[in-house]
């Protein structure tokens, strides 16, 4: 597993290259934030109403897939990306949530650097494409997908 061989804070395109492989975070589930989460963005009984979750087709309450989301990209902003170096991203690939995450879950996120190119309309930028895995604390993947991040190449010295 190779890290990355400086700080976040002086972290530019030419630190993202292939094989970086790491993971951070340990962000805590409450109930009391699926409900919140639910209530404001994604209403289904199944993230909203714990009753009527316990006879639903989980069993119990879960989290909303853009609840999960959203913690993840906490993670994402926080511990992989520098805000002096992140410019936008054109997107996600092939998003998937794959087991539900449930109050009481900590989550944590893999990050996998599958590709970094220099763009070739701007000498000053690259693009990076990142395979994420959130995993829960039993260390099973609860959703993964495949971002692109474009960074700024570390300014001359």
């Amino acid at each position: 597993m190779a890290n990355f061989s400086r700080s976040l804070s002086d972290r530019y395109f030419d630190d993202y290259e292939v094989g970086v492989d790491v993971t951070y975070g340990s962000e805590v589930v409450s109930e009391a934030d699926v409900l919140r989460f639910a209530g404001e963005f994604d209403p289904q009984a199944i993230h909203l109403d714990p009753e009527a979750a316990a006879v639903g087709p989980f069993g119990g309450l879960i989290a909303s897939g853009w609840h999960t989301a959203a913690l993840m990209m906490r993670v994402f902003a926080s511990y992989f990306l520098n805000d002096a170096a992140s410019l936008a991203s054109p997107g996600v690939d092939e998003l998937r949530w794959i087991r539900p995450v449930r109050p009481g879950d900590v989550l944590s996120v893999r990050f996998e650097v599958l590709e970094s190119r220099l763009s070739r309309s701007k000498p000053d930028r690259g693009i990076v494409r990142t395979r994420i895995t959130t995993m829960n604390d039993r260390h099973e993947p609860v959703m993964t997908l495949i971002a692109m991040n474009m960074l700024r190449v570390r300014p001359n010295a």
